[in-house]
C-alpha cells in the first residue's frame, strides 16, 4: 500500500467525519423548527481493492443524509390535529351562545314571567291608567329581551363568516405552498438524494393545513403529493393548486358553506364529510348548535307572542265603542326558502312555491324541516323531516304539521326540488311590541255571567272563559237546571230581538266546565233545581277583568310545545319559564360537551404529536455527544492525513 493510498484513506475519513459534524449541528441550529426532523449521515464501507496480498479496505462514502421520518406518526399527528382544532373552535363557538339564554334578571324568561304577573294588577284595576302603562312597558321588554337575542345569534352568524373567510385564506396560502414545494422537490428528483429541508417544509405545510381543513395525500412517483379534502375533492396536483372559497349554502343563503374551485367551477364541500379542521368545527357550529339555538329561543318567541296575541282577541278593550284586542307582539315571519338549486324560469325566479302559516303557536317545535317529494308516495306527496330528531312523515297539500300549515303550490315544485321550512328561526329577531295604546290592552271579557237571585242552591259563578274567538257576543245564553242530579236545559238568544237561535239539554258534574258558544262556564257549590244561570254581553268592560284573569293563568299554562317520547306527536309542553329553564340547561349541556370532547381529542392529539416528535425530533443532549463523537473521528482522520504526509516525506528524502 502507497502513501497515496493513506492519503485518500484519511481525506475520506475527513469527508465523512466533517459530513457528519455539519448535519449534527445543523440539527442543533433547527432543534426548535417548528416541523424540523432530525437528519443524519448514512455511511457506507467503499468496496476493497484486491492484490496478491488479499483486499485492503479503501475507507469510507457518504451515501446520503436521510432524515428520521415516519409516515404513519406524521399522517396520525396531522389528523389528531385537524380533530382538536374542530373541536376547540366549536367550543369558543357554543360558549357565546350562553350570553345569549342569560340567567336571572337578564334573561328573556324572566321578562315574559314579569309581563304576565302585570296583568295581576291589571285584573285588579282594570281601568287603571297606571297599570295597563306598566302591562305595555313589560310587554316592550320582553320583545327586547328576544329581539336581542335574535340580533346576538345574528352577529354569531357574522362571526361564523369571517372566521371562515380568514381560515380559507390561510388554508389556500397553504395549498399554494404545498403546490410551489412539490414542483421544487420533483426538479430534484433526479439527483436521487432527498431534499430533506424541502420534505419537512411540505409536511408542515400539510400539519398546518390540517388545522384548518383535514386532508390526505398521496405520493407520486415525481416526489409530488397530490392533496385531497376529507370528502374526496382535489385540492393539489402536482405544482397546480385548487383554491377553497366561502359561498352561500343553498338551502339557506344566510348560511356559509365551503367550496373548491376546480376549473372554474366551484365545487361544494359536504360540511358532514370534511373531518375535522377549525373550519368544519365552524360549520358544525353553525349548522348544528346556532341553528338549535335559534329555535329554541324562537319556539319561545313565538309561543309568547302567539299565546298573548290569541287572548287578547278574546277580550274587550277600552276603546270607544269596545273592540276585541289588537295584537300585543308581532314576530318574524315564518319562511319556506326554496335552495338555490331549485328549477327555475326564463328570468331565474324559482318556479314552484310553498307557503308556510302558524295554525297553533303552541304546538310549534324548535326545530326546522327538510321538504321534498315524497320519491315512494301517493301523487302530490311530500317528505316532510324535522331536522332536530330527524321524523320523516309524508304530507300533502293543506297538511297541519306541528301547529304549521303547509301549502304547496300553485304553482307546484318540480320532483327535484327542496325547501328549508323555518317555522321559528326568524321569529325572535322581528320580535317587537306593535300596541302602544293604554286602551287597546283588553282587560275585559266580553260576556259576563250571573246567578238568579232566585236560586235556592249553593252554586255560584267559578269563572267564564271565553276559549274561541267564534264566540258571537250578540248572543246571550241561559242554563236552567231541571233536577238536583245536575241535568240542565240550555238556550242561546239574540240579544236585541230574543229570538231563540239554539237550544239543548246536558248534564253538569262538580269540576266539569258548562261549553257554549265558544265559552266555558264553570260553577262552584252545587245547583238545585230550577237555578238559572245567565251569560250575557259584558256592559261595562272598564270595570270587568275577565280577559286580565285569562292572561294571569298563562304563567302556569303550557304555552310551549315539545315533542312526546318515542315519536312523532307534541307533547304537553311547558309553561314559559320552564322552556326557558330548558333551553338554558340545553346549551350547558352543549357547552359542557364540547368542553369534553376539545379535552380528550386535545390529548390525543398531543399523544400524537409526542409520538412523531420522539421519532423525528432532535435531542439536544443526544446532539451535543454525537458532536463531540464526531469531533474526535474528524481528529482522528486528520492524524491519518499527518502520518501519511510524514511517510511520504519521508519516501522523498529516500529517493533523494
Amino acid at each position: 500500500m502507497s502513501a497515496s493510498a493513506l492519503f485518500s484513506l484519511g481525506s475520506k475519513a475527513m469527508t465523512a467525519s466533517y459530513a457528519a459534524l455539519a448535519t449534527t449541528s445543523h440539527n442543533i441550529s433547527n432543534a426548535n423548527v417548528k416541523g424540523y426532523s432530525r437528519q443524519q449521515v448514512e455511511l457506507a464501507t467503499a468496496a476493497g481493492q484486491f492484490n496478491g496480498s488479499g483486499y485492503f479496505g479503501k475507507g469510507v462514502d457518504v451515501v446520503t443524509v436521510s432524515r428520521a421520518h415516519d409516515a404513519y406518526l406524521t399522517r396520525e399527528a396531522a389528523t389528531s390535529r385537524a380533530l382538536s382544532a374542530m373541536d376547540e373552535t366549536r367550543l369558543q363557538m357554543v360558549r357565546q351562545l350562553e350570553t345569549v339564554f342569560p340567567t336571572g334578571e337578564r334573561g328573556a324568561g324572566y321578562a315574559a314571567g314579569e309581563f304576565l304577573n302585570a296583568m295581576v294588577d291589571l285584573s285588579a284595576r282594570p281601568s287603571d291608567s297606571a297599570a295597563r302603562q306598566v302591562v305595555l312597558a313589560r310587554a316592550a321588554e320582553v320583545a327586547a329581551r328576544f329581539a336581542e337575542g335574535g340580533a346576538a345569534l345574528d352577529t354569531l352568524q357574522i362571526e361564523v363568516h369571517e372566521q371562515m373567510q380568514v381560515g380559507v385564506s390561510e388554508a389556500n396560502r397553504l395549498l399554494r405552498t404545498i403546490a410551489d414545494l412539490n414542483q421544487r422537490i420533483a426538479a430534484v428528483k433526479g439527483l436521487d438524494q432527498p431534499p430533506n429541508d424541502l420534505l419537512d417544509l411540505r409536511d408542515q405545510a400539510l400539519s398546518d393545513l390540517s388545522q384548518q381543513l383535514h386532508v390526505s395525500s398521496v405520493a407520486a412517483d415525481d416526489g409530488s403529493v397530490t392533496v385531497f379534502a376529507a370528502g374526496g375533492q382535489l385540492l393539489v396536483l402536482g405544482s397546480q393548486a385548487n383554491a377553497l372559497a366561502v359561498v352561500s349554502d343553498p338551502a339557506d343563503t344566510s348560511r356559509a358553506a365551503l367550496a373548491v374551485r376546480n376549473q372554474g367551477d366551484l365545487i361544494a364541500l359536504q360540511a358532514g364529510e370534511l373531518g375535522g379542521g377549525a373550519l368544519a368545527g365552524l360549520l358544525r357550529f353553525q349548522n348544528e348548535d346556532l341553528v338549535d339555538a335559534r329555535t329554541l329561543l324562537g319556539q319561545l318567541a313565538a309561543a309568547v307572542s302567539g299565546s298573548v296575541n290569541a287572548q287578547q282577541a278574546l277580550g274587550l278593550d277600552l276603546r270607544d265603542p269596545p273592540g276585541s284586542g289588537a295584537p300585543v307582539f308581532a314576530t318574524g315571519a315564518p319562511q319556506a326558502l326554496a335552495s338555490a338549486n331549485n328549477a327555475v324560469d326564463a328570468f331565474g325566479q324559482t318556479i314552484g312555491r310553498v307557503g308556510l302559516s302558524i295554525t297553533d303557536a303552541t304546538q310549534l317545535q324548535a326545530s326546522e324541516y327538510a321538504l321534498r317529494a315524497d320519491p315512494g308516495g301517493a301523487p302530490g306527496a311530500w317528505e316532510l323531516t324535522r331536522l332536530r330528531d330527524g321524523l320523516v312523515r309524508s304530507i300533502v297539500s293543506g297538511d297541519v304539521v306541528d301547529g304549521m300549515r303547509i301549502d304547496i303550490g300553485p304553482p307546484a315544485p318540480v320532483a327535484t326540488d327542496t325547501f328549508l321550512l323555518q317555522p321559528v328561526t326568524r321569529a325572535a329577531n322581528g320580535m317587537r311590541r306593535v300596541l302602544d295604546d293604554i286602551k287597546g290592552l283588553a282587560a275585559a271579557s266580553p260576556l259576563s255571567a250571573s246567578a238568579a237571585a232566585a236560586n235556592t242552591g249553593t252554586g255560584t259563578v267559578a269563572a267564564l272563559r271565553i276559549v274561541s274567538p267564534a264566540t258571537n257576543p250578540q248572543l246571550s245564553a241561559s242554563v236552567r237546571f231541571s233536577n238536583d242530579a245536575g241535568d240542565y236545559a240550555w238556550e242561546l238568544r239574540d240579544r236585541t230581538t230574543n229570538a231563540l237561535v239554539s237550544s239543548g239539554i246536558g248534564t253538569w258534574s262538580a269540576g266539569a266546565p258548562i261549553a257554549l258558544n265558544g265559552f266555558e262556564l264553570e260553577l262552584n257549590g252545587a245547583p238545585r233545581n230550577g237555578d238559572l244561570f245567565s251569560v250575557v254581553r259584558t256592559q261595562f268592560p272598564a270595570t270587568n277583568n275577565g280577559n286580565a284573569l285569562a292572561y294571569t293563568a298563562l304563567r302556569d299554562t303550557p304555552l310551549v310545545g315539545r315533542v312526546a317520547l318515542g315519536g312523532g306527536g307534541v307533547g304537553g309542553g311547558e309553561t314559559v319559564t320552564n322552556a326557558y329553564a330548558a333551553a338554558m340547561a340545553d346549551i350547558g349541556v352543549r357547552v359542557q360537551s364540547a368542553q369534553s370532547t376539545a379535552a380528550i381529542s386535545a390529548g390525543v392529539a398531543a399523544q400524537a404529536e409526542a409520538a412523531r416528535s420522539a421519532k423525528s425530533g432532535v435531542n439536544l443532549d443526544e446532539e451535543a455527544a454525537r458532536l463531540i463523537q464526531f469531533q474526535q473521528a474528524y481528529q482522528a482522520a486528520a492524524k491519518i492525513l499527518q502520518i501519511a504526509q510524514t511517510l511520504f516525506e519521508s519516501l522523498l528524502d529516500s529517493a533523494g
